[in-house]
């Protein structure tokens, strides 16, 4: 699919065309609105400065009496874009560790690992990577329930965007996304995560540092053979006709305590990667979490859970630069909220395609990683403020 990567400069009439932060889909720019393709690049500015409130409108099948529309898909948009993973990747520890020390399930797991790094271009390869950037666009539908005839029905009415990713070994992270009017930023400097919407009355959520989700969707095998290098396997299972082998990944209980809020209560988050058995590679990459939302003072012990999961599946694996990487896949996420005699469910489906990819960027500055300078001036705010914590 084609995708733009300039618009027309109308600003100053012969002026240089004008390059878009975020390349988007012709199929995106072709739902902009407008007659003409002047009036739809003006459609495309002026979603990059505000917010379109008619774009909710055809999500309204998953609004909550206690949310907006835009509310709410943009907590689901939040949940598959920029989700992230409760571990730091430790650049001190090394990607081979003995297979003899540990159990039989955690030696099994380290010999999958070590497998994984071979066929994702080997140790020096990975070692060699300061930095990474990458472009790729994706579909989106959202559904009310997470049925099969919910989904079906949904995907009629699909929408594109397109995302952008910078990264700086491995800490510092960028991420900007641009789907159905809809505009997420979020990034990490190394010392907090932030993420930020062009919502209304959108707030900067902000919390301790972590690694992207998205870069284990095929994108960072380093960080990737990093997380599940303490795992145990649990078994096998078969995957888009694949054998594979099942790593997984429980959450520990001061991490989890850490990565709690004073408003919420991260109870469980568990991590599954499935390994193929024939190439070595990552075929699928899955994680789930339960979130208890606490009752205000007064309100009684009546408590509000949301439950998270993710599924994502890597396709299309083609090295660059010697390094094996994922170009395309689909994640599934679903969220359901229980509790308080509430009880409702929504799934998202994203489809993503890695349209461009390069490692080791020259002149990539630390301060390209700074959160925005109305978050830097918060000193009064809680520290581990973010939407519900789901999104977190």
């Amino acid at each position: 699919m084609v995708m733009r990567n300039m618009c027309p400069n109308s600003d100053k009439e012969g002026g240089l065309d004008t390059v878009l932060e975020v390349p988007i889909p012709e199929e995106m720019f072709e739902k902009m609105g407008g007659s003409t393709a002047d009036v739809r690049w003006q459609n495309m500015r002026d979603l990059m400065r505000a917010h379109y409130q008619s774009a909710a409108d055809k999500w309204a099948a998953v609004t909550n009496p206690l949310l907006s529309d835009t509310d709410h898909f943009m907590l689901l948009l939040k949940l598959v874009s920029s989700a992230f993973i409760p571990f730091r990747v430790q650049l001190d520890h090394a990607l081979t560790s003995p297979i003899k020390d540990g159990s039989i399930e955690s030696c099994t797991a380290k010999y999958i690992v070590q497998q994984y790094l071979a066929a994702s271009g080997g140790v020096m390869a990975l070692n060699g990577v300061s930095s990474m950037y990458a472009v790729g666009q994706v579909k989106m539908v959202v559904a009310a329930s997470d049925s099969a005839k919910a989904m079906e029905n949904a995907r009629l009415n699909s929408e594109a965007g397109g995302f952008v990713i910078w990264q700086k070994n491995p800490d510092l992270w960028y991420l900007e996304l641009v789907v159905s009017r809809h505009k997420i930023s979020a990034g990490s400097d190394g010392k907090i995560n932030w993420n930020h919407s062009n919502a209304p009355n959108s707030t900067i959520c902000r919390g301790p540092p972590r690694p992207l989700r998205r870069f284990f969707q095929g994108l960072d095998p380093r960080s990737t053979a990093n997380l599940f290098s303490n795992t145990v396997c649990i078994g096998e299972k078969i995957i888009n006709d694949e054998d594979c082998f099942i790593l997984k990944l429980e959450t520990s209980s001061d991490v989890l305590k850490g990565q709690s809020t004073p408003h919420t209560e991260l109870v469980h988050h568990t991590i599954w990667g499935y390994f193929s058995q024939r190439s070595g590679l990552l075929i699928q990459f899955e994680d789930s979490k339960l979130i208890r939302m606490k009752p205000a003072a007064g309100a009684g012990d009546d408590c509000v859970f949301y439950e998270t999961s993710l599924q994502s599946f890597l396709e299309d694996y083609r090295h660059v630069d010697g390094i094996n990487i994922a170009h395309s896949g689909k994640t599934t996420a679903s969220i359901y909220r229980y509790g308080m005699t509430l009880k409702r469910r929504w799934k998202l489906e994203e489809t993503w395609s890695i349209e461009e990819i390069d490692f080791n960027i020259s002149g990539l500055s630390d301060d390209y990683f700074l959160p925005p300078a109305d978050d830097l001036h918060r000193k009064d705010s809680d520290e581990h403020s973010c939407d519900n914590g789901i999104s977190c």
